[in-house]
């Protein structure tokens, strides 16, 4: 019996048990599905880390504000500790000879900026021009501010994408007036849109495109700020050379030290390190989510055989007349064991397209980002073509080993 003939019986004995076949499918399909469904999350997750450790600079030093009160024992008086100051970012940039820019940013949020009849909510940064460079900000039209708008206090702006969108839409903003609060500025520039942090690298849980940059120096001046709160929210430092990074971060760290006398009033990032942490905590979640879904293929495989086996007994009549009619043990273990795969083949290729739907439900259920690779597809499905032949191989050959006397007797 050649294997065109031996195919042909299979499928047959496969169509006159629909239901059967459906429903042994169910654990191939399902695990195929939740691997899939698994490997995707664990892809978006990586990559939107990925795209927030690259937005924060992999050449950064990242130094957030936290101003701390601290008890006096000799005088019994409250202490304040107001975290970083613009003498800590000029002194970081002068004293480290691995730091190529130092950059410090204050921040005011929910502040209202309007152009007519339209408003938005936005976080105004006062900051200094070399931010476009450590932050690689890229401008889809006009210009950055620069040192001299920052020495002469120049009410100047430049807006994130969503709020040129929130305020103009489709006008072109150069050179518009916008009210900030109550102060009126001149828009210099529109930054690109740029991914939403989540606050790991140390830049706060915000919105970038809704970031509205204006110079240090007007902010200070035009704005009305508490007294009490750090001088700088942010500072960050580009290091010249990634490989020195580790050390820069070291003599970094060691000068505010001396500055602060040894007060912890700041916090130290390095997207570097988070990249690396990122990624061990990526892999063991991709190891762990692929083990659970593959528990799912497991009992799929699990149950091939189990029907396979009952199959095979309700079919012994069957096999032992085709024995006596000239059928070979390695036609009938041929026979079986097609059938186990042609389950576990169509079992995998209608877990794929579930798998796509799973993918999108939850990325529009949840919001989270998923993405479907050619690899994780190639897994699963090898994964589910394999389970059909190593559960198959067992009620295979025991079809096979059948004595044919035997079979034809049995009732």
């Amino acid at each position: 019996m050649d294997f065109h003939e031996s195919f042909s019986v299979s499928l047959e004995g496969l169509n006159s048990h629909k239901l059967r076949s459906f429903l042994t499918m169910l654990g191939i399909i399902f695990g195929v599905a939740a691997v899939i469904a698994m490997l995707s999350i664990g892809a978006g997750a990586k990559q939107e880390a990925l795209d927030e450790i690259k937005l924060l600079g992999m050449n950064n030093i990242i130094m957030t504000s936290q101003p701390i009160y601290t008890q006096d024992d000799e005088t019994g008086t409250v202490v304040e500790a107001r975290g970083l100051t613009m003498e800590d970012a000029r002194s970081l940039n002068v004293l480290n000879p691995l730091v190529e820019a130092s950059v410090p940013q204050k921040m005011i949020s929910q502040i209202r900026v309007s152009r007519g009849s339209k408003a938005s909510a936005a976080t105004v940064v006062g900051t200094t021009p070399d931010l476009q460079n450590v932050l690689n900000l890229v401008l889809i039209s006009g210009n950055f501010f620069n040192f001299e708008d920052l020495h002469d206090s120049r009410r100047i702006c430049v807006l994130g994408y969503q709020i040129k969108q929130d305020l103009f839409t489709y006008e072109n903003p150069i050179g518009q007036q916008i009210k900030v609060g109550d102060t009126w500025f001149t828009v210099a520039g529109v930054v690109e849109a740029r991914p939403r942090t989540t606050g790991r690298g140390g830049v706060g849980d915000r919105d970038m495109n809704l970031d509205v940059y204006i110079p240090l120096e007007t902010l200070t001046y035009r704005f009305d700020l508490d007294p009490a709160d750090s001088e700088v929210d942010q500072i960050i430092l580009k290091v010249s050379d990634e490989e020195h990074i580790k050390e820069a971060t070291n003599l970094a760290n060691n000068l505010l030290g001396l500055r602060h006398n040894l007060i912890e009033d700041y916090r130290l990032v390095v997207p570097e390190e988070l990249l690396r942490q990122s990624q061990r905590t990526q892999r063991i979640f991709n190891i762990v989510m692929g083990a659970i879904a593959s528990i799912s293929l497991l009992v799929g495989g699990i149950g091939i055989m189990n029907i396979m086996l009952a199959s095979i007994l309700e079919r012994t009549r069957e096999i032992g007349i085709r024995r006596a009619i000239g059928a070979t043990r390695r036609d009938i273990l041929g026979q079986f064991l097609i059938e186990a795969v042609v389950l576990s083949f169509v079992g995998g290729i209608l877990g794929i397209f579930i798998g796509f739907l799973m993918t999108k439900a939850i990325s529009g259920y949840a919001g989270w980002k998923t993405i479907v690779d050619v690899g994780s597809i190639l897994l699963a499905f090898g994964v589910s073509a394999s389970v059909g032949i190593i559960f198959g191989i067992y009620p295979a050959r025991k079809a096979a080993l059948l004595d044919p006397i035997e079979s034809l007797r049995y009732e």
